[in-house]
C-alpha cells in the first residue's frame, strides 16, 4: 500500500498533468500561462494573509503570559501546546480558543516559523485531557507537515484548470493560426470535466494529508487511542452542534480535524476528509507501537 507521502506526490503529479492537457487542449501556451498567474496571485495572497483571516473570521482570542492565559482558565491547554510542540521539535505556535460550542480545531499559517493552533471551547468541554492532547498534536504535525503550503499548491493547479476551462474556449482556445483547433464537442467535455477532476485530485490531495497528520500525531503524543477516541467524539458532537461560521464559510471546513458542515457525510472522492471510522481503524492498528 502507498505510503500518504507517497500518494500526495502521485496526486500532485496527476494534477499538474492534468493542468497541462487542459492547457495544451483548450489553453495553448499563452492561456496556461494566463491561468497558472491568475491562481498563483489570488493563493499566494492566501498563503501570506488567510490565517490571520481565518482567526479573525471565527472570533478566535490568542492565549498567551500576556493576557494571563484568559485569567487562567486556558493555561493547561497552552502549556500542553507547548510541550506538544517541543516534542515535536517545532518553534512555538501561536494559541488560541474559539468561543463554539461544536467541539473542532485547526492549525493554520504558512510554515512552522508563522504557525496557530486554535482549539474551541466545545472540544475542551467533551474531551479528556489525554484526547485533547491528541487532538493539538495531530495540529501541529499539520504544521510540521508544511500542509498549508501542499494545500496552496494544489488550490493554485486546481485554480488554474477551471480557469482554462471555463475561458479557454472563450477565447478561441488560445492556438495560433494555422494550429489544429480542438474539436468543439470535446472541447465542452473538457470544460465540463476538467474542472470536476481537478476537484477530486485536490479533495484526494486534503485527505492524504489528513491520514499523515494522524500518524504523525500519534508519534508525537506517542498515544493513538487518544487521537482514536477524540475523533470518535467530535465527529459525534460535530453532526448535532451547527457551527454557523464554517456554514457561512464552507471553504474553511477542510481545515478543521473533522469535518464541521452540516451534510458533511457526503463521503468518498467528494470529501475534503477521510471517513472517520477509517482513521480510526488505522490510529488503532499504530497503538501496539506505543
Amino acid at each position: 500500500m502507498l505510503g500518504n507521502w507517497t500518494k500526495t506526490f502521485v496526486l500532485m503529479a496527476a494534477i499538474t498533468a492534468l493542468f497541462v492537457a487542459v492547457g495544451g487542449a483548450l489553453g495553448g501556451q499563452g492561456g496556461m500561462f494566463i491561468a497558472l498567474l491568475l491562481a498563483g496571485g489570488m493563493n499566494f495572497y492566501a498563503y501570506w494573509f488567510s490565517d490571520q483571516a481565518v482567526l479573525k473570521m471565527y472570533g478566535a482570542v490568542e492565549i498567551n503570559a500576556e493576557n494571563q492565559f484568559g485569567n487562567g482558565q486556558f493555561r493547561d491547554y497552552y502549556n500542553m501546546v507547548k510541550a506538544l510542540a517541543e516534542r515535536a521539535e517545532l518553534p512555538m505556535p501561536r494559541v488560541f480558543v474559539i468561543n463554539e460550542s461544536q467541539p473542532n480545531a485547526f492549525a493554520t499559517g504558512r510554515n512552522p516559523e508563522h504557525a496557530a493552533v486554535a482549539a474551541t471551547t466545545g472540544i475542551m468541554q467533551i474531551l479528556s485531557e489525554r484526547e485533547l492532547r491528541g487532538v493539538m498534536a495531530h495540529e501541529l504535525a499539520h504544521v510540521k507537515n508544511r500542509d498549508t503550503l501542499i494545500s496552496t499548491i494544489s488550490a493554485t493547479v486546481a485554480g488554474a484548470i477551471s480557469s482554462i476551462a471555463q475561458f479557454g474556449l472563450m477565447f478561441g482556445g488560445g492556438h495560433r493560426e494555422g494550429e489544429d483547433r480542438p474539436n468543439p464537442l470535446i472541447g465542452i467535455l473538457i470544460m465540463v470535466l476538467a474542472p470536476l477532476a481537478a476537484s477530486l485530485i485536490q479533495m484526494a490531495i486534503s485527505r492524504s494529508r489528513e491520514y499523515e497528520a494522524d500518524r504523525m500525531g500519534a508519534d508525537i503524543s506517542r498515544d493513538p487511542k487518544a487521537l482514536a477516541a477524540a475523533l470518535e467524539k467530535i465527529h459525534n458532537y460535530a453532526h448535532q452542534i451547527p457551527n454557523m461560521t464554517a456554514e457561512q464559510h464552507p471553504e474553511t471546513g477542510q481545515m478543521m480535524i473533522i469535518n464541521p458542515l452540516s451534510g458533511a457525510d457526503l463521503a468518498g472522492l467528494f470529501s475534503t476528509h477521510p471517513q472517520t471510522e477509517e482513521r480510526i481503524r488505522r490510529l488503532m492498528a499504530l497503538a501496539n507501537q506505543y
